[in-house]
């Protein structure tokens, strides 16, 4: 499943043209997500390539989000994903509230980018579910 992703009206950015985000659920347990930045790439602030290291404060340059409740009722997981490959997850009781870190294994983050186009894949693991995901997808 395709979608784009449509920029804030408060905070336009010259350099990039379009966000889309591709999403699978290839597992029960397994969010496949992958974001692809079209635009002029050079000028986006990015974090320079890194080991794949738990990180917070990934919104200080280019990061994406995603925010999946897994289970209904049970709060929901948020994930911040640097085309660096540092990584962020956190478990929210319930809308902004009881945030911890998550205690689930790092995401597996693969970028490619050229002049034009920057991808960032990500493969999230979440306690296996077979219940409905809720999603929401950002980018910073």
């Amino acid at each position: 499943m395709l979608h784009e992703l449509i920029c804030h009206p408060d905070t336009p950015s010259a350099a990039v043209d379009r966000i889309d985000v591709a999403i699978a659920r290839p597992e029960p347990g397994l969010l496949a997500l992958r974001y692809t930045v079209s635009g002029r790439i050079a000028s986006i602030s990015l974090a320079p390539p890194s080991e794949p290291l738990r990180t917070d404060d990934l919104w200080r340059t280019t990061c994406f989000e995603a925010f999946v409740e897994s289970t209904p009722g049970a709060g929901y997981y948020e994930f911040n994903l640097s085309p660096s490959s540092k990584w962020a997850a956190y478990h929210f009781t319930d809308y902004r509230e009881g945030m911890a870190l998550a205690e689930l294994s790092p995401p597996a983050i693969i970028t490619g980018a050229n002049a034009t186009h920057i991808d960032v894949d990500a493969l999230i693991y979440l306690p296996a579910s077979q219940e409905p995901w809720r999603l929401a997808l950002t980018a910073v």
